[in-house]
């Protein structure tokens, strides 16, 4: 417990899934967190369920792609707390197409926004109170498909591959200028999350209208052969956002059950 005691954490996308349960994770470990997302329903209930067990948290709305907003979210978050020490850049979608040739440049430019654009503009304005407030870690979520190509999502796999390679230019960049603060991604595989049920296409799925059973999705594609929880994404970022992981810097947590492991093929039965 306390892992990260009187840190002050900011969770965008923190309403529901996986942005919610980092939020509630590191509240319960001590941080007083910042939620922002477009849902306000849903972010003033994640704060409501945080205070209910004893912990500290204000919901800010925010459309991440909102530049001016953004200045506004660090300066309240100051004005509340005095301080940033965690960023977790969490906020994202998933737009799907079942040829790249289908998709509309609206769509690309709509993916690219939320997942890569959104991602800059959080370190942009959040580093510089990181750095006056003598270090910190910034956390921004990727996912397997930022690690390798998957059909019918070529802009998500785009999306998620900048992140990844923009948290290790910004690593190198803090570790140059020594100002504390680590930088890292997080590569969740099949998570049971709200976005599936959203706009994610897997390959195989391509044609149906319900969303993909995640527990068949899992037993072909994932060496566990069982989805995720959020929950087992939020205890990555936890550590990376305490000082257990201070050595760690410009690398992947790939959360995944195996999936990015090495070639697998499960026996028939």
């Amino acid at each position: 417990m306390a892992q990260v005691q009187d840190k002050i954490a900011l969770v965008t996308g923190g309403a529901s899934g996986i942005g919610a349960a980092c939020a509630q994770t590191l509240a319960r470990e001590g941080a007083k967190v910042v939620v922002t997302d477009i849902d306000d329903h849903g972010g003033k209930d994640v704060v409501a369920s945080i205070k209910s067990a004893g912990g500290e948290a204000i919901y800010l709305h925010q459309d991440v792609t909102d530049e001016r907003r953004w200045p506004e979210v660090v300066s309240e978050t100051q004005a509340r707390y005095g301080k940033l020490n965690v960023l977790v850049a969490n906020a994202g979608i998933g737009v799907s197409a079942l040829s790249i040739a289908d998709m509309t440049f609206d769509d690309w430019r709509k993916q690219i926004a939320v997942n890569l654009d959104s991602v800059f503009l959080s370190v942009k304005y959040a580093l510089p109170a990181m750095r006056r407030a003598g270090g910190g870690s910034i956390v921004m979520m990727s996912s397997v498909a930022g690690l390798r190509g998957s059909p019918t999502l070529a802009a998500y796999c785009a999306s998620k591959g900048g992140v990844r390679l923009f948290a290790k230019a910004v690593a190198m960049e803090c570790a140059l200028v020594g100002d504390g603060v680590r930088v890292n991604s997080v590569h969740p595989g099949v998570i049971d999350t709200p976005i599936w049920g959203k706009s994610i296409i897997p390959a195989g799925n391509a044609g149906r209208n319900a969303p993909p059973d995640l527990d068949e999705v899992s037993r072909f594609a994932v060496p566990l052969a069982y989805p995720g929880a959020a929950q087992d994404i939020a205890n990555g970022v936890l550590f990376l956002a305490s000082d257990a992981s201070r050595y760690i810097t410009g690398t992947e947590l790939v959360i995944d059950g195996g999936m990015t492991g090495g070639a697998f093929r499960r026996p028939t039965q």
